[in-house]
């Protein structure tokens, strides 16, 4: 032992002759420093109750619970976390790792308080003395646990693409897949704003699992067109991603395209459910779009036997007829369409309710009747001289550009509108060699085309003209008759009229163009075409909308409603099968997800109303 070990304890004497230091108020006087981890604050208006703070917590201090004021809503869950300071051990790995940046530390780390249970308690919710404190642990600026930009997906280059109708997004590779599907935090919050409530979280884990047979059996439990959805879903998911708040939001869409790809069409009866046993039930489809198909789908599955009936030669709809290939490859399509079939659904095509049968026949003949006929009418554009032979409806050219037939634009095309059709036909013009101008009566900004197909479509070349408000469609001074139209339209301003709405596009006078093209193609929307409904089918219709209840089926009209001549008895509502409808037939949404969702919902409701009936 050395001598020093014996003299160091007598070395503290030596403080017993200094001035002693001391402070009467220590917590008063000692505030922490400015990035001390004391008490969590949490800007709960920011905050969308992902849970990743809970999920990453690894002395479960956090819990999610409601919140007073915070209802759930697209892309918040409505809750909010909440600590418990008994298992609290300030890492701040909860503040580094939220998604949002709601979450923080104040510097505050005084509380007495003879109640154990007040510390545990819901910040930003609960009011504290430290809410809005500038001090404290923050999240360094630039600094995230997360992955903030998606894994980029390979594409034609547009030079090329706009030469061919070649598919333009490649898809991911299988290390592209498990770089994106790590991003995401399995959150759930995407699950509510999918409108077909897809397990997304579980089919992303598969992904990053290398489980593709899990994966495709977790996306048919609620979509049956994982192929066409995983090319051209509006992805609404996207918008409620919790990594979106500070980044890039997972690129779902494409993680379910990629699990869809994976697996060939021979091995999907190897992994998802076969149908049960007959029921002795036959329903009638009425078009075989994804709304009809997926009805069709899931009603096979319980055991009951369906028939579609569809007036265009090929299955599909719009996803068919008003998606080109570019977007959705024919192979990819029928692929989804092919297990459909596998299942024992039977597609008669080419055969239009209304004229080869009637819906009074189908009603006679089957058990129960689903509506699924999409928005097959076009809008005009109400202006004079707009039935001029040089205004086309974008839906059919694009439905003639899926038969192959001959488009005979012209040179120089003008597509109105500023939804999906209004892109797609864009660039279907583009590809048939011609000039395109898109104009849209209100700014980019408001155009309701999915802003991929918007880039996209400028990528390619088309020119977009915002703020122009058509006024009329006549022929073109020294053109051939019927070969070219002038396009005559107005500038126009934003004008804010009332607050909290959005502006409104107000005509600039003397600011008139008068602009000559070879085609003026009309996509402005859609309406229903119900013809094939006679008053003899006595269904309740109002704003040409079938009125459906909470499982989709149409109200019976008012008993003494004219009927149609040479109906037949069996059309009478007490003898008639009952009648359900769905889709953009139904719904706001307007888009294919928000079909099969219909579709999926209504085989349940026509399972049970033939339950019910049974017994």
């Amino acid at each position: 032992m050395d001598i020093k070990d014996f003299i160091a304890p007598f070395a503290v004497w030596k403080r017993a002759f200094e001035k002693p230091f001391t402070v009467k108020k220590p917590i008063d006087e000692r505030p922490g420093a400015p990035r001390y981890r004391g008490f969590h604050i949490n800007d709960a208006q920011k905050c969308i109750g992902c849970g990743t703070c809970e999920a990453i917590c690894m002395n479960k201090a956090i819990d999610l619970v409601p919140a007073a004021g915070y209802a759930a809503k697209e892309g918040d869950s409505g809750l909010r976390p909440r600590v418990d300071y008994g298992r609290c051990c300030w890492c701040a790995l909860c503040v580094d790792v939220c998604p949002s940046g709601s979450l923080g530390m104040s510097n505050e780390y005084v509380w007495i308080d003879s109640d154990p249970e007040v510390f545990r308690y819901t910040p930003g919710v609960e009011a504290k003395p430290w809410d809005g404190s500038p001090l404290g642990y923050r999240r360094a600026e630039g600094y995230r646990l997360l992955e903030e930009q998606r894994v980029e997906m390979p594409e034609l280059d547009y030079k090329e693409a706009v030469q061919t109708f070649l598919e333009l997004v490649r898809g991911y590779s299988r290390q592209q897949a498990e770089k994106e599907a790590d991003r995401c935090v399995s959150c759930g919050v995407c699950i509510a704003s999918c409108p077909a409530h897809m397990d997304i979280p579980g089919y992303i884990n598969a992904v990053r699992e290398g489980d593709m047979q899990n994966g495709l059996r977790l996306l048919y439990e609620t979509n049956p067109f994982p192929e066409a959805c995983g090319r051209i879903c509006t992805h609404r998911c996207e918008e409620a991603c919790a990594i979106g708040t500070g980044g890039d939001p997972v690129a779902i869409r494409w993680l379910k395209r990629y699990i869809a790809d994976q697996v060939e069409l021979a091995d999907y009866g190897k992994v998802l459910p076969r149908a049960e046993a007959d029921s002795g039930k036959k329903i009638a489809v009425v078009g075989a779009g994804p709304g009809g198909l997926s009805a069709a789908y899931y009603l096979a599955l319980l055991g009951h036997s369906v028939t579609v009936f569809e007036k265009d030669s090929e299955a599909g709809g719009m996803l068919r007829y008003g998606i080109p290939e570019y977007r959705l490859p024919y192979p990819a399509l029928d692929k989804d369409i092919g297990y459909i079939e596998s299942l024992g659904v039977k597609i008669e095509r080419g055969t239009a309710v209304g004229s080869a049968v009637a819906l009074a026949e189908l009603r006679s003949r089957f058990d129960a009747v689903y509506l699924s006929t999409g928005l097959p009418a076009a809008y005009s554009l109400e202006v004079p001289g707009d039935k001029h032979p040089r205004v086309l409806d974008g839906v059919a050219v694009l439905a003639a550009a899926t038969r192959g037939e001959p488009l005979g634009l012209g040179k120089r095309v003008a597509v109105v509108g500023g939804g999906n059709v209004a892109m797609d036909a864009a660039r279907t013009a583009l590809r048939n060699g011609a000039a395109v101008d898109i104009l849209y009566r209100r700014r980019k900004e408001d155009m309701p085309a999915d802003p991929d197909e918007i880039r996209e479509a400028i990528a390619e070349g088309a020119s977009l003209v915002e703020k122009a408000i058509p006024l009329e469609v006549r022929d073109a001074a020294g053109a051939i008759a019927g070969k070219q139209a002038l396009f005559v339209w107005n500038e126009a301003r934003m004008v804010q009229k009332e607050d909290g709405k959005r502006p409104v596009p107000e005509a600039i006078p003397g600011a008139v163009h008068e602009d000559p093209y070879d085609s003026i193609i009309a996509a402005i929307g859609q309406g229903p075409d119900l013809s094939f409904i006679g008053e003899a089918d006595r269904l309740e219709l109002r704003r040409f909308k079938p009125v459906v209840d909470g499982f989709g089926r149409i109200a019976e009209a008012a008993a003494g409603a004219a009927a149609e001549p040479g109906a037949p008895a069996s059309a009478s509502p007490s003898k008639a099968a009952a009648v359900f409808a769905g889709g953009d037939l139904v719904n706001d949404r307007k888009d294919a997800i928000s079909a099969i969702a219909d579709g999926h919902h209504a085989a349940q409701g026509i399972d049970r109303w033939l339950d019910r009936k049974g017994s």
